[in-house]
């Protein structure tokens, strides 16, 4: 008589660019046991997932991890599933590097345990219509969703006990539904409920599975999980109730439970991600909304199917910097598929090169800086900055490819960011910049090719839903629960440091405000600079590779209230690029001039006072470390310093990523200097994260008619340390 199978599909990953000690508390706390703990139960069979960025990690330090691990593929108790092999979400990259991240992994798993894998991962169960084809042009069988991607189908519940077939265009694959009572179950329900689970399972379809798929950290490395699951047993205790049901219940890895089932039939799945994902993916004031109608079904689940968010793409609308990080991500793909596929084609150094630079480019794929729920993601910075890191040297190697060994300087108008307005790029073999016109004639991209640094990369301050919860952190005392059910923080007084900032974190963005404020204000945000300025669409009157030319127009009373409201104030930015020595000049001038009437505010005599600010914002990560660090006049302060610098020159300096940044705000009377502090829910807790500072050089102004007024900043990027 057939037996009821239990298919488990174990996840474990860890982001590219992660701190080795946070990935060896985690092999500590998670890895090693669960896998310690598998060993001591023979019939507990089932499906294991590594990520790459794992697996390249516990070759070099825990190789006899992966020794362990290929003992139990070789008795059968394990499958060792493939995937992307960087753990990209595939339907937000190129098809061309879904085949390759999925096939490197499977080259890997078949190199290190014997068996090429059958299934693929999907990372985050981000799933999209046309993704069969990709997945059986690699050679994949089969992956796993959730059931609520079923449910969102037309599925019911009772329907979800085997796997069906999918298709794209003719190319099958084979979905196998992970039941989500199941994933909330293991390991958060006790032992007892959770085998009772199965036995009503069997008793309803006697031939049939129950498959889940979720994370191996849970079992571990989630807070309070490492004790309840190892010190108080919970996996023991399940495993050891699996063994005893033996008669009536049997653990199967994927593809053989697949192998012994026919499908259930065809499916056609909409786009879907496990149904937290879908919440955490709204625009924040529509996810409030989304969560106070889930309250208010919360006793009709037959509705609450029905209630779905929105689909994992709408991170890159509701972050402007995941979508730039993507889209230069996209560039960069795109010039090695074509351009240096050519510089390659003479074989030798070149393929070598451009192989290398693929590498570079599938690590930038790593999903998690691309997105935010409930963990860090996209506001965890060194993700974020490895990311860029990888792209900006895949892009180097591209760019030498394509124009070889001669200098350049090269410059392209194009829609960088995908948004319908035009940006302009610079490349030369010492950096890549990228200006945005239509917000504030600013810079919002500077790499610095020979330290592999990009040197931006901030975060808008912006509101999150979980900001209001806050306020109510303290009444949750710590308990074994789910990720999602936890409010937990690292501070006391988080709710105080909230703030929102108006504009993109960008660089040489103009601030026109009115005399009299002070750091304090520019700290608290509350300089109420004219938004025309700062970041209205300023017109480009040329653009050369070395020199760029923006202007823009807008009535003067926006400054100064009183002015004569036919008067103009007109602002042009001149922006150049130089290579110096082995270095990197940015200059902006900025030019201020009237037209029409006369400036002077209504009532008073003499020209019109205001103040200036070019504000220029640089990341280099770490707060508060020895080598990373600002100078100025003989001081030297941590990064996350807030104060005045009485004087127009400032440096910021990272030894780790050797990279140092003069700022030169000629005839600046002060520079303002504060650090972009952002507060984000982490699967540790609510926390304060340094994204950099934002330096305001300052200048008071006083424009009469008859002369214009202009001011120049330099920034002066070179290494750190000489050579």
């Amino acid at each position: 008589m057939p037996k009821f199978n239990l298919v488990l599909l174990i996840h474990a990953h860890q982001p590219v660019g992660n701190f080795d000690d946070v990935m060896e508390r985690t092999y500590e706390r998670s890895y090693l046991p669960f896998v310690e703990c598998l060993a001591r139960h023979p019939r507990v069979r089932l499906g294991l997932h590594y990520t790459g960025s794992l697996l390249e990690w516990l070759v070099e330090k825990h190789p006899e991890y992966i020794q362990s691990i290929g003992a139990l593929v070789a008795r059968g108790q394990v499958e060792i599933a493939g995937g992307g092999f960087y753990e990209p979400i595939l339907i937000a990259i190129p098809y061309e590097d879904r085949i390759e991240q999925i096939r490197r992994l499977s080259h890997f798993i078949e190199d290190h345990f014997g068996k090429r894998p059958a299934g693929a991962w999907l990372a985050e169960r981000v799933w999209e219509p046309q993704l069969p084809a990709a997945l059986a042009e690699a050679g994949m069988e089969y992956t796993l969703v959730d059931d609520s991607h079923f449910l969102t189908a037309g599925r019911e519940i009772p329907e979800l006990f085997g796997y069906y077939v999918a298709d794209e265009c003719g190319s099958t694959v084979k979905v196998i539904p992970g039941l989500q009572e199941l994933r909330y179950l293991l390991p958060f329900g006790s032992v007892e409920d959770s085998v009772a689970f199965l036995r009503r399972s069997a008793s309803d379809h006697p031939d049939g599975m129950a498959c889940m798929g979720d994370d191996m950290e849970k079992f571990g490395a989630w807070p309070h999980t490492y004790e309840h699951c190892y010190r108080d047993g919970w996996l023991d205790r399940f495993f050891s109730a699996m063994e005893a049901g033996f008669e009536w219940v049997e653990m199967v890895p994927p593809a053989e439970a697949l192998a012994s089932h026919a499908p259930l039939g065809r499916v056609d799945l909409p786009t879907a991600s496990y149904t937290e994902m879908m919440e955490w993916v709204l625009p924040t004031s529509v996810r409030l909304k989304f969560h106070a109608l889930l309250d208010e079904f919360s006793a009709r689940p037959d509705a609450r199917r029905f209630l779905r968010g929105g689909f994992w793409r709408g991170f890159f609308t509701k972050y402007a910097e995941a979508n730039l990080l993507h889209k230069k991500m996209l560039r960069v793909s795109s010039k090695l598929r074509t351009d240096g596929r050519k510089g390659s084609r003479k074989g030798g150094k070149g393929a070598l090169r451009r192989a290398k630079a693929i590498t570079h480019l599938m690590r930038s794929q790593c999903n998690d800086a691309y997105w935010h729920g409930i963990f860090g993601g996209l506001y965890a910075p060194h993700l974020r900055t490895e990311l860029w890191r990888e792209l900006v040297r895949a892009e180097t190697i591209a760019d030498s490819l394509h124009h070889g060994a001669r200098p350049y300087q090269a410059m392209t108008r194009l829609d960088f960011d995908a948004d319908g307005r035009e940006e302009i790029e610079i490349t030369s073999p010492q950096f890549a910049a990228v200006i945005k016109p239509s917000d504030g004639g600013t810079l919002e991209v500077l790499d610095f090719r020979p330290s592999a640094v990009t040197l931006i990369n901030s975060l808008q301050r912006r509101v999150e839903a979980y900001h209001s919860r806050l306020q109510n952190a303290a009444q949750f005392a710590a308990k074994v629960a789910s990720i999602h059910e936890q409010t937990l923080t690292k501070e006391p007084g988080l709710e105080k440091r909230l703030k929102y900032d108006r504009w993109a974190r960008n660089a040489f963005r103009l601030l026109l405000f009115a005399p009299g404020k002070t750091h304090e204000d520019f700290e608290a945000l509350r300089l109420e600079e004219s938004a025309a300025f700062a970041g209205g669409v300023y017109g480009v009157e040329y653009a050369t590779a070395k020199e760029i030319k923006l202007s823009m127009e807008a009535p003067f009373r926006q400054v100064i209230a009183g002015v004569d409201p036919d008067c103009i104030l007109r602002g042009a930015k001149v922006l150049q690029f130089e290579n110096h020595g082995k270095g990197l000049n940015v200059r902006c001038r900025v030019d201020l001039a009237p037209k029409g009437s006369d400036p002077s505010a209504s009532g008073q005599s003499g020209p019109a006072q205001f103040s200036v600010g070019l504000e220029i914002v640089i990341n280099l990560l770490a707060p508060n470390v020895p080598d990373r660090y600002i100078e100025f006049a003989g001081e030297r302060k941590p990064l996350e310093w807030s104060g005045v610098v009485d004087g127009s020159t400032v440096r910021f300096a990272d030894e780790w990523q050797n990279v140092a940044v003069e700022i030169e705000a000629r005839g600046a009377s002060q520079l303002w200097i504060s650090p972009i502090e952002t507060v984000s829910e982490s699967e540790e807790g609510f926390e304060r994260v340094y994204q950099g500072s934002q330096i305001l050089g300052v200048w008071n102004v006083a424009l009469s008619p008859t002369e214009p007024w202009s001011a120049e900043t330099v920034l002066h990027v070179t290494a750190a340390k000489s050579a």
